[in-house]
């Protein structure tokens, strides 16, 4: 019997490298569980979410799904250095300036072409413009489109993050301390600035959309790298929820107030600041992000001797996408 049995290997194991050959490139090494992250400042996100919609898409392929909360770009972007998650939702600049602090990132989406961030103060505050925040207290999440906005707002007007007082705090108690007096003003996101604006009566006394940068979806570059079957059907199924949203205003505006637990209308501000039309990635978010970070490395956020060019063409990546949407439905 012995005998039998070790004439019997090689053969075992000759059908069992027949097996693994025949499987599809990467299936044998496939991630156990696929880990999402979530953001009330990604409206497409609380769709996949809610709908369960990648936990459909990989259920053949016996992929579990595990979805983490973000709450400002700086956390989505903590989580994907600390391989927390494999997907995480930023905005754009932020996205390059982790880059640029050796963050191995991707940015492979635009979930959002959004107006999410703005200066905010209380309705009767003294100050009416940026030039009045000298030797003020600003609330801020350093490391998100809202201290990117701030940054920029004051070098337009001549002024340094250093003729401010920064309070650095999470976008939500931003709100708060704005609110209690802690704070001066506040460089705020939605959905939290669009709640403080209809139910404080706080000013947005700076907007400037071009001053916004993208929203985009990062992925590790390890991940990219090792499964991009997977990160193009996570694309895919991101596709499929955007033009889901478009079609569905109210369904979609529901999905957000359950999620955010806000009301109907802060979550319908919020959605008129936010331009789903496109997903696509490429040359246009690259020129936004790039003036974005020309303007943070003259501010001293990133080292004087960053090549934000090099740093962006690194970090932006459309190939994913484009394997997914027809190039040619990209925005003129």
């Amino acid at each position: 019997m012995p005998t039998v049995a070790r004439r019997a290997s090689p053969s075992l194991l000759g059908v069992l490298l027949l097996a693994l050959a025949a499987l599809p490139a990467g299936a044998a090494d496939k991630p156990a569980t696929l880990r999402m992250d979530y953001a009330y400042y990604n409206p497409v996100s609380l769709v996949l979410r809610e709908q369960g919609l990648i936990e459909k898409e990989f259920a053949r392929d016996g992929i579990k799904v595990e979805w983490v909360l973000s709450l400002g770009s700086n956390k989505a972007l903590e989580f994907l250095s600390g391989s927390s998650v494999d997907f995480g939702s930023s905005a754009g600049a932020a996205a390059l300036l982790a880059r640029a602090n050796g963050n191995p990132i991707k940015s492979i989406y635009v979930y959002s072409k959004p107006e999410w961030t703005a200066l905010v103060t209380l309705k009767d505050s003294p100050i009416h413009s940026v030039a009045d925040l000298r030797g003020k207290r600003v609330a801020v999440t350093k490391g998100t489109d809202p201290y990117i906005f701030l940054v920029r707002a004051l070098a337009s007007h001549g002024l340094k993050v250093q003729d401010v007082k920064t309070v650095l705090l999470q976008h939500p108690d931003g709100k708060v301390a704005l609110e209690r007096g802690d704070v001066d003003a506040w460089a705020g996101l939605d959905p939290y600035m669009a709640q403080t604006e209809l139910e404080a009566g706080a000013r947005l006394f700076y907007r400037n959309p071009d001053f916004n940068t993208y929203g985009v979806l990062d992925v590790r570059e390890d991940f990219a790298a090792a499964h991009p079957d997977i990160v193009e059907r996570v694309l895919a199924v991101y596709e499929k929820a955007r033009i889901w949203s478009l079609a569905h205003p109210d369904a979609l505006r529901a999905i957000l107030a359950r999620a955010e637990k806000q009301s109907d209308a802060v979550v319908a501000k919020q959605l008129e600041r936010n331009d789903l039309s496109s997903g696509l990635i490429g040359a246009r978010q690259r020129n936004t992000i790039v003036a974005a970070g020309e303007v943070l490395k003259e501010s001293g956020a990133m080292p004087a001797d960053t090549d934000v060019g090099k740093v962006a063409a690194a970090l932006i990546d459309p190939h994913f996408i484009e394997r997914v949407v027809d190039p040619a439905q990209a925005e003129p």
